[in-house]
């Protein structure tokens, strides 16, 4: 029998993993000549500094509601993407921010659309990261346009302000070519992870939007879409005023499935496929935002025969009062290049799985019990342990419903994570190396090929929930975006069917 055409989510995936036999042939040397800036300039706008509104005086604008609400925005831009270090080159300095990119490229931009406000005139802003500022470089009120392209969700009707998230393509392209997209994807959802958290520490809520007419917030935001598009938008619901405490929505909508498609050229096929799950500019197409009781639960997928569980459930982790902990963790946060390979404790890995998995323990803390993901129920975990005191070598498949981790495979795979991991020391030094996988045919079926940029963001999501409560626990993380696709379930016993999306390494880092 003929086999079935597959949709274009999948054949971009298949043509952009990355196989022991190909990867030296099919990569291409890096021209440094070319490498991009990541930042983004405009020749005119007005400038609205955030400097002054970060201070490390609590009391500083204790009687200034006005100096109050900007401490708060200014907190929020600075724990989400701000400028958090810096690093000496030979040329220019390499900025450092709050939110992890792989290869330091930093594709994301970060845009605000202003309703108008009092303190915030109607127009867009660009968040400018080198000065901490917020660039006006548009006057007029366009929240209707942004109300009608992301199909009147509910939320930006009681909402005044909303960020936008792009991808400028080349900034990632550049040095991981098509395969870029998956790398995009994850890094913004590390950056949904950190405006989720900076939002619970300055009394925002996000509400995350993934359907929306890429074309007309594009042009909304007067962007260059053979360049940058948009790829996630986000309402603030401020929690000071009682009337944004709103219910919750859903976050995506199924979209179409493209199984015809062309011969696709290498370095063509990234910019084929984002213009592929576009959602085309059509506003008489009706959208039903309202959430069911069955929307975002997931279930635990895999409980082998006869393999051995393990309980998970541990006291949460407590970020201090008025969770400054947490926002001094979010600035300090850096990717670890070495693990000593000294094993974890089977408490810390259980309190790195609570903060990532189990939200709901937060709650008390003033952390979101529900925070905004696209479809958590799509994306599944995977543990190597490598060395954890008090459980036993071997690969488990994670169970967040029952808190429990399911034994698969018996044996340690430090060897065979060195080599999955491309040769990357990282993988057969840690303690233990954590995979999200998606089951993409079965995705698609659900939401469309769009589906691809949702899993993507989702598993970054998790990633920097992740990176967080490591390094707060004085441990190290470091995720991995290139690996050995196909080889990576064959090792470790992963079903055939599950996509492996993003991996996370965590252990003893190494003390320079």
């Amino acid at each position: 029998m003929p086999e079935l055409p597959v949709s274009i989510a999948q054949h971009y995936h298949e043509r952009t993993k990355y196989d022991p036999k190909t990867i030296r042939a099919k990569s291409k040397p890096i021209d440094w000549n070319q490498q991009p800036i990541p930042f983004k300039e405009y020749k005119i706008g007005v400038s609205f500094s955030l400097k002054s509104f970060l201070t490390h005086e609590p009391a500083k604008f204790a009687n200034d509601p006005t100096g109050q609400w900007w401490q708060r925005f200014s907190q929020l831009f600075y724990c989400s993407y701000g400028l958090t270090g810096m690093m000496q080159t030979a040329g220019d300095p390499h900025y450092l921010r709050a939110a992890p990119s792989a290869g330091g490229l930093y594709p994301a931009e970060l845009y605000l659309i202003s309703r108008g406000t009092p303190l915030l005139p109607a127009g867009l802003y660009n968040y400018q990261a080198q000065t901490h500022s917020l660039l006006h470089f548009w006057e007029n009120d366009v929240w209707t346009k942004l109300q009608a392209a992301c199909f009147w969700h509910p939320i930006l009707e009681n909402t005044q302000i909303a960020l936008v998230i792009t991808a400028v393509f080349f900034r990632s392209a550049w040095r991981y070519q098509d395969r870029a997209y998956r790398r995009i994807f994850l890094d913004t959802g590390h950056l949904l992870g950190n405006v989720e958290l900076a939002g619970a520490i300055n009394d925002y809520r996000p509400h995350l939007i993934g359907s929306f007419m890429d074309e007309a917030v594009n042009q909304m935001l007067y962007l260059d879409a053979e360049q940058e598009g948009a790829i996630a938008i986000i309402p603030l619901a401020d929690l000071l005023e009682v009337r944004q405490n709103l219910p919750l929505a859903k976050t995506i909508n199924p979209t179409r499935t493209q199984v015809s498609y062309p011969h696709i050229p290498d370095d063509q096929l990234l910019t084929y496929f984002h213009q592929a799950t576009q959602i085309e500019l059509d506003p008489t197409i009706k959208v039903n935002w309202r959430l069911s009781t069955t929307d975002g639960q997931r279930a635990d997928k895999y409980n082998f025969p006869f393999c051995t569980k393990v309980s998970t459930a541990a006291p949460p982790i407590a970020w201090g009062t008025k969770l400054k902990d947490l926002e001094n963790t979010i600035l300090k946060r850096r990717s670890t290049r070495a693990y000593t390979g000294e094993a974890l404790t089977l408490n810390e890995l259980n309190a790195l799985l609570d903060f990532t998995y189990q939200p709901q323990h937060y709650r008390e803390q003033g952390l979101d019990n529900f925070p905004d993901y696209f479809d958590l129920s799509l994306v599944e975990t995977f543990i190597v342990v490598s060395s954890v005191d008090g459980l036993e070598e071997g690969c488990y498949y994670y169970a967040p419903n029952a808190q429990e981790l399911r034994q698969i495979r018996f044996k340690n795979f430090r060897r065979e994570l060195h080599f999955l991991c491309l040769d990357q020391d990282l993988g057969r030094d840690a303690a233990v190396v954590l995979f999200h996988t998606a089951d993409l045919k079965a995705a698609v079926a659900a939401y469309g090929d769009r589906v691809y940029r949702y899993l993507h963001m989702d598993a970054g999501h998790l990633g920097q929930r992740l990176n967080l409560a490591a390094i707060h626990l004085g441990l190290g993380v470091s995720g991995i975006g290139g690996f050995f696709d196909d080889q990576v379930n064959e090792v470790l016993g992963i079903p055939t069917d599950e996509a492996v999306l993003y991996i996370t390494t965590l252990g003893r880092p190494q003390r320079r």
